[in-house]
């Protein structure tokens, strides 16, 4: 197998970088809220301290993610500022 040439990688995070929407946030988040779907409705169903402590205790990596979330655009779009754009001809 051939590794890509320098030319391909170049293009490709030009093409990475031309995203308007930074995609790891995003993805993250999609994945967060449908890991806590289920604790969600469960929620809206019948709130109680005690479903909410158990939603906290069984998806930390999902609430972490949540808390996170303005973090991670900030940071996500001063990296995609920052970055230098290709002058017109």
């Amino acid at each position: 197998m051939s590794s890509p040439s320098p030319s391909q990688d170049a293009a490709a995070s030009e093409a990475s970088r031309s995203s308007p929407w930074p995609l790891v946030p995003l993805l993250l988040l999609f994945l967060a809220l449908g890991d806590l779907r289920v604790e969600f409705q469960l929620l809206a169903d019948r709130f109680t301290i005690t479903s909410l402590v158990e939603a906290l205790r069984t998806h930390p990596l999902a609430i972490a993610v949540l808390v996170a979330q303005p973090s991670l655009w900030r940071r996500y779009r001063t990296a995609r500022r920052r970055q230098p754009r290709p002058q017109q001809p």
